[in-house]
């Protein structure tokens, strides 16, 4: 490549970002060699013990399981009256959080551009999407089979421990344990993901369910569970580990609301929630709004580096986007011959 071609690269690189980060991206340190206790450390720390997503999470699994989910023993028997109860708690997190999310950034735009990944607003208008409007799509399709899945998820494991088909681990049980699978979970979430998302990008299933959630090439709130139901299904999926690893109800809870909820927030377009000038609240990683601009890169999350060990990582400078342009010519390069 020439110096003005390696010149334009960065620049139409950089001219489709309103906003980027400081790059290169890191991933986590969890899985280095050799291990890095001390990093490792920090890093469970910066997501554990300051306000943000997991804490956040975690303290809503709590109020969930002590206020508003029916009880372990009523739930023996599979009756409209529960289920119905967590499809409505369901409903109305899903609401509270991507349509106040939307409404405040991309409606009122109240913190205007500050923080925003694309330049660009969401579609209004568009042939691609349901509804002919992009934000209608994205809600029928969250509302309808993102809702119905992670409430099913729910209901089956909560029955299932009801009836000790799934095993049950108490507090009291081992009070480490039952924390450290609160800490844990996200990984395992992660892990999941890239595992799921791949197999999501193979022609045959990207035809028929992943195109639709590629349909927001820029994202916004609502985008994050906006999926075919194919893919709901594998996406929810990673909670059957419990099948096997003992947890309890409240980590149940914890896993499928991190599922949901950070989806919507992971898409909000936006890397923080702005208040008074002031970043009150992790958001959207560019890592992940790369992928839904690129499609072949950045296929997993940061707390598991997977496409880091496959060669599918874009940490966001332009040498990495020059190496994902060389791998993807060579992607299509494979793909017309074959």
């Amino acid at each position: 490549m020439s110096m003005d071609a390696e010149r334009d690269t960065k620049s139409r690189f950089a001219a489709q970002w309103h906003y980027r980060p400081d790059v290169p991206i890191p991933t986590s340190p969890v899985f280095s060699w050799p291990p890095h206790p001390r990093a490792i450390a920090v890093w469970f720390a910066a997501r554990w013990f300051v306000f943000g997503e997991n804490l956040v999470i975690a303290v809503l699994a709590l109020v969930t399981w002590h206020y508003f989910q029916p009880p372990l023993e009523r739930m023996v028997t599979f009756e409209i009256g529960w289920i119905a109860q967590m499809l409505l708690r369901n409903f109305i997190l899903l609401v509270a959080v991507a349509g106040s999310l939307h409404f405040f950034l991309h409606v009122r735009k109240t913190q205007q551009q500050r923080l925003k990944f694309d330049p660009r607003d969401l579609i209004s208008r568009g042939r691609l999407f349901s509804f002919n409007s992009q934000l209608k799509d994205n809600m029928f399709w969250t509302l309808t089979s993102g809702l119905a899945f992670w409430t099913a998820f729910e209901v089956l494991m909560l029955w299932a421990m009801a009836n000790g088909y799934a095993p049950v681990l108490g507090w009291a049980d081992n009070p480490v344990w039952f924390a450290g699978l609160l800490l844990l979970t996200p990984l395992w979430i992660s892990f999941h993901f890239y595992w799921i998302h791949r197999l999501l990008h193979w022609p045959p299933l990207y035809k028929l369910a992943h195109a639709l959630h590629h349909r927001n090439t820029n994202i916004g709130p609502w985008s994050g569970l906006s999926m075919h139901p194919v893919e709901h299904l594998l996406f929810f999926s990673s909670v059957l580990i419990h099948w096997i690893v003992a947890a309890h109800p409240i980590h149940i809870l914890f896993h499928m609301q991190h599922q949901a909820l950070t989806a919507v927030t992971s898409h909000a377009g936006f890397e923080a929630l702005l208040v008074r000038d002031r970043q009150v609240i992790g958001l959207g990683n560019f890592h992940h709004q790369m992928h839904h601009r690129y499609f072949e890169c950045n296929y997993g999350n940061l707390e598991v580096p997977w496409d880091k060990a496959f060669g599918s990582f874009h940490d966001g400078t332009e040498e990495s986007h020059k190496l994902f342009l060389a791998r993807r010519r060579k992607m299509m390069g494979l793909q017309n011959s074959s």
